[in-house]
């Protein structure tokens, strides 16, 4: 059988067997697709609350649309798994695009790391909304030397289901030459998007989500949350965890932490902007989109992950397309941190589903691991950093295939 041949292989056998450990992992982790998704499906096509227009809403407008076409897919078998069929159609798209015909050492290397990424992490990252939108980020990201209008437009539909792919447009904004088409196509989604909502009545929720994510606490598995983990492990009086039912989801509080909560947010603002502005200086300097694109996207992903006060484990799949990208550019360079990444996969599933009712309840072995693959976490984005630190200050040819 032909390289490609095995690929495809391995693309539906991991995809059965992470669709599959959504239902037999404890601690639901598919939850979210019944117990949230659905039932905002349901009021909107029933009932006409749509979120985001006739409410606030946790998310952009544009994340209803995979919701709503999830549903049109339960009559396989339930909407769950809809769901599972949704993500991997999506999934397989964008894989047959960078699989290409198989003959590229770079592109096999990175789907080989994407099923492996997919597998590790496990059913969080397919039974979560951040799901639908790696592929997009994926494909977006290939063509955004070849077609880069394409490209930014996909970059723009996924930031509009959930915001993290904002974070690779920024990179090309920066990285890509033709960086007014990008922002071009970045605008026609925003536009399109917020005129339809306009129209619907919604102009009064169009940016909800903005104030829906700085409102929140600090969240069970976010970086900045360490501190108060240990010290509820260790029975500090006053840190402990406990369970909002306004986000549903576990948060940690502990001595001065509304001072630490009122820091966040700008902070990961200001890491955010710095950089932006380093990967600014090497674009201006002459690096090259090959040298550049990835280790920035990198960069800026894991400042929205290192420095957030959320910390779902399914932000995890945000590493997965400026990883694919490096290991098609240059696999070599960036066989390492893919293993890391792979790691903090890795240690992400054994933290949720498998260990977390351990972890709420502040047990040390769990924290232990949580802590681990944060500090992973954080060496990855030192490394980006320093790399981006490091891009050549000279005109060399870029290589994405279309």
């Amino acid at each position: 059988m032909s390289r490609r041949g095995w690929l495809w292989v391995g693309f539906v056998a991991v995809h059965l067997v992470v669709a599959v450990l959504g239902f037999v992992e404890p601690n639901m982790p598919m939850g979210d697709v019944y117990l949230v998704y659905e039932p905002w499906v349901r009021g909107a096509l029933e009932g006409g609350v749509i979120p985001g227009i006739a409410q606030e809403w946790i998310y952009p407008q544009l994340a209803i649309v995979p919701m709503v076409l999830a549903r049109g897919l339960a009559w396989i078998g339930g909407y769950t798994v809809g769901w599972a069929i949704l993500v991997t159609i999506l999934n397989a798209l964008a894989f047959a695009l960078l699989v290409g015909r198989g003959r590229s050492t770079g592109r096999a290397t990175a789907a080989a790391f994407w099923l492996a990424f997919v597998l590790l992490l496990g059913p969080v990252g397919m039974y979560r909304l951040d799901g639908v939108t790696v592929p997009l980020a994926i494909a977006g990201s290939l063509w955004l030397v070849g077609r880069p209008l394409l490209g930014a437009i996909l970059l723009s539909v996924g930031t509009w289901m959930k915001v993290w792919p904002a974070a690779l447009l920024a990179a090309a904004v920066i990285a890509v030459r033709r960086r007014l088409t990008v922002i071009g196509g970045a605008l026609i989604v925003s536009a399109l998007t917020l005129a339809v909502v306009f129209a619907a009545g919604g102009a009064a929720h169009a940016f909800g989500f903005v104030a829906g994510q700085t409102g929140r606490g600090l969240q069970l598995e976010a970086p900045v949350t360490g501190w108060y983990l240990w010290q509820a492990v260790g029975g500090v009086e006053g840190a402990f965890v406990y369970y909002d039912s306004e986000i549903l989801t576990f948060q940690v509080t502990g001595p001065n932490v509304d001072a630490v909560i009122a820091a966040m947010t700008p902070l990961l603002a200001a890491a955010v902007l710095a950089v932006a502005a380093l990967g600014a200086v090497r674009a201006w300097r002459g690096g090259s989109f090959a040298a550049l694109f990835p280790a920035l996207a990198l960069a800026l992903v894991l400042a929205f992950i290192v420095f957030n006060k959320v910390g779902s484990p399914q932000f995890l799949t945000w590493l997965i397309a400026p990883l694919v990208v490096g290991l098609v550019i240059d696999r070599r360079r960036w066989l390492v941190p893919a293993g890391v990444a792979l790691a903090c996969a890795l240690l992400t599933q054994l933290v949720y589903p498998l260990l977390y009712d351990r972890l709420i309840v502040a047990d040390a072995l769990a924290a232990a691991v949580l802590s681990a693959r944060n500090l992973l976490m954080l060496t990855l984005f030192v490394w980006a950093v320093v790399r981006v630190a490091r891009v050549p200050a000279r005109r060399t040819p870029t290589a994405v295939p279309a």
